[in-house]
C-alpha cells in the first residue's frame, strides 16, 4: 500500500511541475509580447502584399474519350490485298492508348510543337511560346543577355533553322510548364475519359494551349498511326489509274483492230490475230481493275476506321475557373507563419540560455 501511495504522489507532484513550467514559459512569451506582436502584424502585412501582387491563376480543362478500336469483321475481307502484296487491314498497333498517351501528351516534342502555334491576340498574330514569354515578363529578365534578347518566336519561323539558344528557351519554357502547369490523367481508372488541364496566370494562354495541344497530338496520331494505311492506299490509287489507263488502251486497240479487219477474207485469220491480242488484254484488265476497285475503297474504310482517336467531350470555355490569393488569407498565413517564427526564436533562445548556464 504505501509503495502504491508513493507512485501517485510521485504522478502528482511531475503534473504540477509541468503545469508550473507551462505557466512560467506563458509569462515568459507574454513579456516578449513587444516583439511577438511587432513581428506578427509585420508578417500580416507581408502576406497581404503577397496577396496583392501575385497574380490570380487559370486552370483551363479539356476532356476527351478514347475511341474504342475494333477491327471487326473487315480484317478478313482485306485478305485479298495479299495478293498484290498490300496489308491494308493492318493496324498502327496499340503504342496510342492508356498511358502511353497520357505520356505523349506531356512529351516534349508535343509541348514544344503547340508552343510553336500561331493564336491572334488583340489582332495581332504570336506563338504561343511569344505569348508565355509576355505574361511571364521573361524579356525583363534577358535585357542584359544580348543573345536571349534576339531571340523571338515568330509564326513563320521554321523549326529547322532555330539555334541552340532558341531551343534552350522551348525547354525552359517546357521544363516550367511540366512541372506547374501542365497535368494529364484519368479522374476514374474504370473510365477512358482523360483530362487535359493547364494552370497559368494568363487565362487566353490556358484556353489555347489546352486546346493547342489536344488538336497536336490528334494529328500526330493521325500521321504516324494511320501512316500505313495511308501509303497502302495512296499506292492501289495509283496502281487503279495505271490499269484503267491499260485498259482503255487495250478497248481502242480493240477497235482499230477491228477496223483494219472489216470485210476481211475469212481464210486469212493471221490478220485477226492483233484483234483477238487486244481483247484478251481487255478481259484480263477489267478483272484487274474490278478487284483493285475493290481493295482500294476497303482501303479507304480501314483509314476512316482509324481516325481519329480523341474524341473530344468538354472544351474549356471563357470564363475560366479563377483562383487568386485573398487578402484575407494573406493576412492570416502571413500573420500566423511569422508569430510561429518569431515564438519559436524565442523559445530557442532561453532554452540556449538554460544549457549555457
Amino acid at each position: 500500500m504505501n509503495t502504491n501511495y508513493h507512485i501517485r504522489d510521485d504522478d502528482e507532484i511531475t503534473l504540477k511541475e509541468l503545469l508550473l513550467k507551462g505557466k512560467e514559459w506563458f509569462i515568459y512569451l507574454l513579456f516578449n509580447w513587444k516583439v511577438i506582436v511587432p513581428i506578427t502584424l509585420l508578417g500580416a502585412l507581408l502576406g497581404l502584399a503577397y496577396s496583392i501582387t501575385k497574380k490570380p491563376s487559370y486552370t483551363a480543362v479539356l476532356s476527351f474519350a478514347l475511341e474504342d478500336e475494333k477491327s471487326g469483321g473487315i480484317g478478313s475481307a482485306l485478305g485479298l490485298a495479299s495478293s498484290f502484296g498490300l496489308d491494308v487491314g493492318s493496324s498502327g498497333g496499340n503504342i496510342f492508348t492508356g498511358s502511353n498517351l497520357t505520356e505523349l501528351f506531356k512529351s516534349r516534342s508535343m509541348v514544344e510543337q503547340t508552343l510553336l502555334n500561331p493564336v491572334e491576340i488583340d489582332g495581332e498574330t504570336i506563338t504561343l511560346a511569344e505569348m508565355y514569354i509576355q505574361n511571364y515578363n521573361w524579356r525583363d529578365q534577358w535585357k542584359d543577355n544580348h543573345k536571349l534578347d534576339s531571340v523571338h518566336f515568330l509564326p513563320n519561323n521554321d523549326r529547322s533553322e532555330f539555334t541552340r539558344v532558341h531551343d534552350s528557351v522551348l525547354g525552359s519554357i517546357y521544363s516550367e510548364l511540366s512541372k506547374t502547369s501542365l497535368s494529364v490523367g484519368q479522374k476514374d481508372k474504370k473510365a477512358a475519359i482523360i483530362d487535359i488541364i493547364v494552370v497559368s496566370n494568363d487565362e487566353l494562354f490556358s484556353k489555347y494551349f489546352c486546346e493547342a495541344l489536344a488538336k497536336q497530338v490528334s494529328d500526330f496520331y493521325v500521321r504516324t498511326k494511320s501512316k500505313k494505311s495511308r501509303e497502302n492506299m495512296l499506292i492501289l490509287e495509283r496502281q487503279t489509274d495505271s490499269i484503267r489507263q491499260e485498259l482503255n488502251n487495250a478497248i481502242t486497240g480493240v477497235a482499230v483492230a477491228n477496223d483494219n479487219t472489216f470485210n476481211l477474207n475469212p481464210a486469212l485469220n493471221v490478220r485477226r490475230a492483233p484483234s483477238a491480242r487486244r481483247q484478251v488484254d481487255v478481259q484480263a484488265n477489267t478483272a484487274i481493275l474490278t478487284e483493285l476497285v475493290r481493295q482500294t475503297e476497303l482501303a479507304k474504310v480501314t483509314l476512316r476506321k482509324e481516325t481519329p482517336l480523341i474524341q473530344i467531350i468538354d472544351e474549356p470555355i471563357l470564363p475560366l475557373d479563377k483562383q487568386s490569393f485573398g487578402k484575407a488569407k494573406g493576412l492570416l498565413i502571413g500573420g500566423f507563419l511569422s508569430g510561429v517564427f518569431i515564438v519559436l526564436v524565442l523559445i530557442v533562445r532561453r532554452l540556449l540560455k538554460l544549457i549555457i548556464k
